[in-house]
């Protein structure tokens, strides 16, 4: 683009670019101009509220080729956290990579109803980019957690986002396979384990795929994990403890049941903000 220093030209680079990008991003639909706002920013190093202080040499043929590079990248269903590094998720901006799963808007549900949870001690099984175990620390001072994975991977990515928000100091995270190497009892045990049925996954999103799979699927009918977590839940929990679980909207009857035959009690199905099922809770009996 042409290096003429003018406030008018600027601004038509800029809309250039964002047009640009914006064609090559139609499958996002009414969401495409917004990426691709993201995407430029991230390609000039700036805040996406500051792509009006770009001046017309900053459009180089790096500056596009970057650009470019990126929109081309999510026109293969990349998600967009995975180019950006970074989610957003209760008001925080977490590192996410395709070692985790993506902090999704209707696990939030999750983090609204534990916080009306009196607790002190907090276990969070499966945790990933250490989403919703952080933001439950962040949110509840005098709070210390534990966060276990399968993966190593994610615990390092759950540790870095500790160290972002300067939690490392009331948070462990620990390699187990769900209770395997888990001791100790809590007052608030959460988790959102991988609930979708293996014949489904053909039928998800193309931006799934870049995400990992044990974090998706249990290989199995979608209700693997809550079976195990169900069974170990009393042996964890501290009198009047609370489970609190993530599920897909048609799971909420079946993990229901499982709580109530482990022998929790005041078992509930909460509704997201869309009104489907999501979250199931369960109380460990008072001494």
């Amino acid at each position: 683009m042409s290096a003429i220093s003018s406030a008018q030209t600027a601004t038509q680079a800029l809309a250039m670019a964002l047009k640009m990008g914006r064609e090559q991003l139609e499958f996002a639909g009414e969401g495409a101009m917004r990426e691709a706002r993201m995407l430029l920013a991230k390609a000039a190093e700036i805040s996406a509220d500051r792509l009006f202080d770009l001046e017309i040499a900053d459009f180089s043929d790096d500056l596009m080729a970057r650009y470019m590079g990126l929109v081309e990248r999510r026109r293969a269903r990349e998600p967009m956290s995975h180019i950006l590094g970074r989610r957003a998720f209760w008001g925080r901006d977490f590192i996410v990579t395709a070692d985790v799963l993506d902090p999704r808007p209707e696990t939030e549900t999750l983090i609204a109803a534990a916080l009306k949870k009196p607790f002190t001690k907090l276990l969070d099984l499966g945790v990933g980019s250490g989403a919703i175990l952080l933001t439950l620390l962040a949110e509840n001072p005098i709070s210390t957690g534990i966060g276990s994975d399968l993966s190593e991977a994610a615990l390092g990515i759950a540790a870095a986002n500790a160290a972002a928000f300067d939690l490392r100091n009331r948070v462990q995270f620990q390699a187990s396979d769900w209770w395997e190497n888990v001791s100790g009892q809590y007052d608030l045990i959460v988790s959102n384990p991988p609930y979708i049925a293996a014949d489904e996954m053909a039928g998800l999103a193309p931006e799934l795929a870049h995400e990992p799979r044990m974090a998706l699927t249990d290989e199995a009918d979608g209700l693997s994990a809550y079976r195990i977590i169900a069974a170990g839940a009393l042996a964890h929990l501290a009198p009047g403890g609370w489970l609190m679980v993530e599920i897909g909207p048609t799971q909420g009857a079946a993990v229901a049941d499982m709580f109530l035959a482990a022998g929790l009690k005041a078992v509930q199905i909460l509704p997201d903000m869309d009104g489907r099922d999501r979250v199931v809770q369960g109380r460990a009996r008072s001494v």
